[in-house]
């Protein structure tokens, strides 16, 4: 059987990674998911940070690579071989190269950029995981079902835009099925600054706009986690650069997005107090100060540069950032999952949705300055779900469809 050829370019970045990766960086991402995916103390079995299946070959490859720390190219080749070669069927992306690749540049992704590294993913808009050329001519024969109605999805931390398939389910698909709107996916690099993402974003959204085959009449966004966050920082760059997307803009959906913040990485700075208060904490404490950009932003739901330019990110201190109310002329949605089967029992309290707390997730804050003017309508919350159920629960869906319709 021939080898299986593969991409130059991974496989130099891959190389260069593992020489300078740390031990331990690749259980992290896999313990994040592990134990997001199931919730303890419900009859499963007993947490032990490791996935099964094909997620688990996805880290076991990755976990192998970091560890031929100065190996040689032969033996590195050999252990990232099933994930990085294309697919059969016309260089189709590979799922779990894709995976590898969104988890590394979520926890290493600015780093990747620094170091000119070729796994740093470049933002792009995608279906069926390939880029878009944000052409018109160009546009319309890749898109010969593009229709009036646009829909943006905006992944996660440390995911990519074809993960939006979970549980059989993908929003855009459904939307497209049900309500007759045509779905472009963002796939960006996680690890950088919220706001620096946003700028891209601006910019890439007034191109698609531009270059869109028909005339828009209904353009909405919908973030998932930290694409909420990017989505609010896109609308605020874009409309400070008198951009025309944001006033094209209709409806904004937040899914589980952390406006104020999530407690899981200000774990990082009490490792030991914190391991034992939830199962969710241990995978972000193991960073330290390997926590890429993208990550300590989610400390206090960072949007702008302001909030950190000049200023020590892995630093102790109270939240200092800029205020920013929902955009002016947009219908703005929140949907927020708790785990618990009732707002304020022990499950809501002490794990919101796994990663996220339900009162950030629907934007209220302490201090009412800082609150987030979701209608009471406009708000949504899942019980017994958890931060990643809400990318393919069918409950989730039906509420997109009802106010989306």
């Amino acid at each position: 059987m021939a080898r299986p050829r593969l991409h130059g370019a991974d496989l130099r970045g891959a190389a260069r990674l593992a020489t300078d990766a740390t031990a331990g960086l690749t259980d992290l991402v896999e313990a994040m998911h592990e134990r997001i995916a199931r919730i303890p103390g419900l009859g499963s079995k007993a947490l032990d940070g490791r996935t099964s299946g094909i997620t688990g070959l996805v880290y076991k490859t990755i976990r192998g690579a970091t560890r031929v720390v100065g190996g040689s190219v032969e033996a590195l080749l050999a252990l990232l071989a099933p994930a990085l070669s294309p697919a059969a069927d016309a260089g189709a992306p590979s799922a779990e190269r894709e995976a590898i690749v969104a988890a590394l540049n979520g926890v290493l992704g600015d780093y990747l950029v620094a170091s000119a590294n070729p796994l740093a993913i470049s933002m792009a808009f995608r279906r069926k995981g390939k880029p878009l050329t944000l052409e018109p001519v160009a546009l319309a024969q890749h898109l010969p079902d593009a229709g009036p109605r646009l829909l943006v999805l905006l992944h996660g931390l440390c995911m990519n835009d074809l993960q939006w398939l979970r549980a059989g389910q993908d929003h855009g698909a459904a939307l497209a099925r049900e309500c007759g709107y045509t779905p472009i996916y963002l796939h960006y690099n996680s690890g950088l600054h919220v706001s620096i993402n946003g700028h891209a974003l601006a910019a890439q959204l007034e191109r698609l706009l531009q270059a869109w085959p028909v005339p828009v009449e209904r353009l909405v966004l919908v973030g998932h986690s930290m694409g909420g966050l990017l989505a609010r920082s896109a609308l605020h760059y874009g409309a400070q650069a008198g951009l025309r997307w944001p006033s094209r803009t209709d409806d904004l959906v937040c899914l589980g997005t952390p406006h104020h913040g999530a407690p899981l990485e200000r774990a990082g700075h009490w490792v030991d107090l914190l391991l034992g208060a939830t199962p969710y904490a241990a995978p972000f404490a193991r960073l330290g100060k390997l926590r890429s950009a993208g990550i300590t932003d989610l400390r206090h739901g960072n949007l702008v540069d302001e909030d950190w330019v000049g200023r020590d990110r892995f630093a102790h201190a109270a939240d200092r950032r800029q205020h920013l109310p929902l955009p002016d002329g947009v219908r703005c949605y929140a949907v927020a999952a708790t785990t618990g089967q009732e707002s304020g029992d022990l499950k809501d309290r002490l794990l919101g949705d796994g990663l996220v707390p339900l009162e950030s997730a629907l934007g209220r804050h302490k201090n009412p300055a800082r609150r987030l003017a979701f209608a009471e309508h406009r708000q949504w919350i899942g019980y017994g779900m958890n931060h990643l159920d809400l990318l393919g629960h069918g409950e989730v869906i039906a509420q997109l469809r009802r106010w989306l319709q």
